[in-house]
């Protein structure tokens, strides 16, 4: 899921060559999940038709303050408009569209809702080679950088005139990936490498049989989706399970027992600056794994002895250089007193405490409650909310310890 997905983008479509692109750069927003509003100047109607917008965003296009072809004559407002974007991108923005935003020159539709707009702005620059090197072009362009828009650099190519050189605008996917990457540097988690273990183990008795448990995978797959979110480049190691992940920042890898998870977690550790173990990893195995189903015959006598697994999140806390390690500890009783030795004795920053006894907050529950502490053992209780609040309270107490 793009980190676009939900959100609301205002198009503003300026009178160049270039706006014949818009149709594409509408498709890569819907494409990504956004709901796409478009603006065009009246002389941006010369190059691309309001109808083929107004199909690919599912929208009405609007160019006018007033709409003159209606029997009631109505007013378009520019200030809802502005209000209603989550961002707005300026694309082609001429340079007498760059001037008059530079100047609030407010004499068309999208130059007053730029006016008006209190959300992040884009402004890609399109037009012809020596128009774009202008002094006065560049003056408006720094200009409006300086003001706080968000400049996306006209490329060199070739250019409508048939000249050769800088002011070409950006393809659609370098302006949606542009608009993406800006997004996630504003992201607190940008830059940062979270590894997540997530769901139950399965320990295989024999091809069709195997010791597991009840865990689902819903803690592990909300604190991946909300460190997508928050701009990480996540490593989710799932245990079976139907769920699926919602952002593109996140690397699936399925497992089924606790011996592939250790590998590959152990492996991708080394890399991650927090790694977060909500799995319910079985705590025993098979010493022997039968290589054909056990007949029934057999049952009468059959006897299974059982090994420790290995204690990942342990082992994984005595290889820790600086990263962030928090556990997971579900209990019955004396819930903090466990809690602590077990930060003690595995190496932990941090561990998630959870009471079996708490309603609402079992295996395959859509709600958690939970109790943060850290590794010197301050800790903080948190109401039963919905599992993905809870992993962004989780990552809330994350970044606390980051930032001391």
């Amino acid at each position: 899921m793009s980190i676009l997905n939900g959100k609301k983008v205002l198009l503003g479509i300026s009178g160049g060559i270039a706006a014949y692109k818009s149709a594409n750069l509408v498709r890569l927003f819907i494409k990504s999940g956004a709901e796409v509003q478009v603006i065009m100047t009246p002389s941006s109607k010369s190059f691309i038709t309001p109808l083929t917008l107004s199909t690919l965003s599912k929208n009405e296009v609007y160019s006018e303050f007033f709409d003159e072809e209606k029997e009631n004559k109505m007013w378009n407002n520019h200030v809802e408009m502005a209000m209603w974007a989550d961002y707005f991108i300026i694309a082609p923005a001429t340079s007498n569209t760059i001037s008059k935003m530079a100047s609030a020159r407010a004499n068309n539709l999208l130059i007053a809702t730029y006016l008006s707009a209190k959300c992040p702005v884009f402004f890609a620059p399109a037009m012809d080679l020596d128009m774009h090197k202008n002094k006065g072009n560049q003056t408006n362009i720094k200009k409006l950088i300086k003001h706080g828009n968000i400049h996306i650099p006209a490329s060199s190519g070739f250019l409508a005139s048939g000249l050769e050189g800088e002011g070409r605008m950006k393809e659609p996917n370098e302006i949606v990936d542009f608009i993406s990457n800006h997004i996630l540097r504003k992201k607190k988690l940008f830059g940062k490498k979270v590894l997540i273990t997530a769901g139950p183990t399965f320990e295989y008795i024999d091809p069709v049989r195997y010791i597991g448990n009840f865990s689902s995978g819903k803690m592990g797959f909300a604190l991946a989706n909300i460190a997508g979110e928050l701009g990480a480049e996540v490593y989710l190691v799932t245990g079976p399970s139907a769920l699926t992940i919602k952002s593109d920042q996140i690397k699936k890898i399925d497992i089924i027992s606790a011996d592939e998870m250790f590998k590959i977690s152990s492996d991708l550790f080394k890399k991650c600056d927090i790694a977060i173990l909500s799995a319910a990893v079985s705590d025993f195995k098979p010493k022997k794994i039968n290589r054909k189903k056990i007949k029934k015959e057999s049952f009468k006598n059959l006897s299974i002895e059982l090994v420790p697994n290995i204690d990942i999140l342990k082992t994984l806390g005595s290889q820790k250089t600086n990263q962030i390690l928090v556990g997971f500890a579900l209990e019955t009783e004396n819930g903090l007193e466990n809690a602590y030795k077990k930060i003690d004795q595995k190496n932990l920053d941090a561990i998630v405490l959870n009471n079996f006894h708490d309603k609402g907050a079992g295996f395959n529950s859509d709600t958690n409650k939970i109790t943060f502490i850290n590794n010197k053992k301050e800790f903080k209780e948190f109401k039963l909310k919905s599992k993905e609040k809870v992993s962004l309270d989780i990552f809330k107490q994350i970044l606390k310890i980051i930032d001391e």
